[in-house]
């Protein structure tokens, strides 16, 4: 089968590899459709950062090339031995988080914080990108036929956006600002509104994505017509409950920290590729807190259930869907070009 591999930075080829069999305790899905993630983008231009690439991961026992691609839907077409959760037929999502179960963290319930932490798609195990995967079982949850293919692959995604939002201190009737409206950024918004802030407000300079944030029912500001700090403090009084930086560019670190009202919270939600700094006086002397995530735990079923409300819409958020052919020239060059784009899907062939 066709599938999408990292062999190396600037350098995803279109592999012909074996098609994956079920073995015991997994799951063979046929794959619908995979998003392309930021993360994924990152690890094209700037990586390795989750792809092991001079060791195996630990977990996987795999290295460079790895299939990518974790944001996906499917249907199981082959159980393997021992398999209790799910049945040929069913209609999945994959929750693609490859934990020891020995550590500290994981003993803690805080799978995502495993000292092994790797991703499906990211560190081996197979990957979206491709027509098949083999997915651990306990990976795999279902979705009802009222949750399209196209939102399960939004899925994965939305687990950030909604596990950022519980990780924060924001209570029903705040007020928070979300500086980047990408994909995970117009998710948070979603989330949010799922988690009862009063006021949303959206820092963003694309004129497409600020109309996304807009239509989601955010409070856009254009950092070219204000300076964003000053107008989100004077619109609320002296600054929102939380922000949340979902960039990953270091000058919006401090913004995003200033945006914060006395005793706030800033939510660190990107993936950086450089260091970012800030004077330590802007939390000292406000007595606000900084905190962040990494992907999600134990949010999946939440998600799928908001979906089923009519939360995080795959019609307001997919701007583009390709075939698997075209994922690097339509796919991953677009998502680099034109900042119009919010979300790409891929259909595998």
């Amino acid at each position: 089968m066709k599938a999408l591999r990292w062999h190396g930075q600037k350098d995803l080829r279109l592999d012909d590899i074996q098609e994956p069999v079920a073995t015991k305790g997994k799951v063979k899905i046929k794959v619908e459709w995979c998003g392309i993630c930021g993360s994924d983008l990152h690890e094209y231009v700037a990586g390795p950062i989750f792809v092991p690439q001079a060791e195996a991961h630990p977990l996987t026992g795999e290295k460079a090339p790895i299939v990518m691609g974790h944001e996906f839907s499917g249907q199981v077409v082959e159980i393997g031995e021992g398999v209790t959760k799910v049945a040929v037929g069913d209609r999945v999502v994959v929750e693609p988080i490859f934990s020891c179960g020995e550590c500290v963290a994981c003993k803690q319930g805080k799978y995502n914080l495993c000292n092994k932490l790797g991703f499906l798609g990211l560190a081996g195990g197979g990957g979206g990108f491709s027509s098949y995967v083999n997915a651990p079982e306990v990976m795999v949850h279902k979705i009802p036929e009222s949750v399209s293919f196209e939102q399960g692959a939004l899925v994965e995604p939305s687990a950030v956006a909604l596990h950022a939002v519980r990780q924060s201190k924001l209570k029903v009737g705040d007020k928070a600002a979300v500086f980047g409206t990408g994909p995970i950024g117009l998710l948070v918004i979603e989330a949010l509104k799922a988690s009862g802030a009063s006021e949303i407000y959206a820092v963003e300079l694309s004129p497409e994505r600020k109309q996304k944030a807009a239509e989601l029912g955010a409070i856009v500001i254009d950092p070219k017509e204000y300076d964003a700090v000053k107008e989100i403090q004077k619109r609320t009084n002296g600054g929102v409950d939380v922000a949340y930086e979902v960039t990953g560019v270091p000058v919006v670190l401090t913004q995003a920290l200033e945006s914060t009202r006395m005793g706030g919270e800033m939510m660190i939600v990107s993936i950086f590729e450089k260091e970012a700094s800030f004077h330590p006086n802007r939390v000292v002397l406000m007595e606000r807190s900084i905190n962040g995530i990494i992907g999600y735990r134990d949010v999946f079923p939440a998600v799928i259930s908001l979906m089923e409300q009519g939360y995080f819409p795959a019609e307001k958020l997919v701007t583009k869907r390709i075939s698997l052919n075209d994922v690097l020239s339509e796919g991953f060059e677009t998502l680099l070009k034109e900042k119009n784009q919010v979300k790409i899907l891929v259909k595998p062939e």
